[in-house]
């Protein structure tokens, strides 16, 4: 798998959360604070940011339950 089908699958399932609503790659660059381009190209995989693939790799190492906790923290500290 490469990064890129990471961040399709990613997209796509946030897509579904929003009832299959589609959100424009410039809505979801805008949300993650980084410009339109760089996520256009970490989806169409001609840019491949090293810490999505480190954060992925540790995400996957952890059991569901810990998967959850940990991103709920992750979300608390947005706030």
């Amino acid at each position: 798998m490469q990064i890129n089908d990471l961040f399709n699958i990613l997209h796509n399932s946030l897509e579904s959360k929003n009832n299959g609503k589609k959100i424009s790659l410039k809505d979801m660059a805008a949300s993650l604070g980084i410009s339109m381009r760089t996520y256009q190209d970490w989806k169409l995989g001609r840019a491949k940011p090293q810490a999505a693939i480190a954060v992925m790799e540790m995400l996957g190492r952890l059991e569901d339950d810990e998967i959850i906790r940990a991103v709920r923290k992750i979300n608390k500290l947005k706030d």
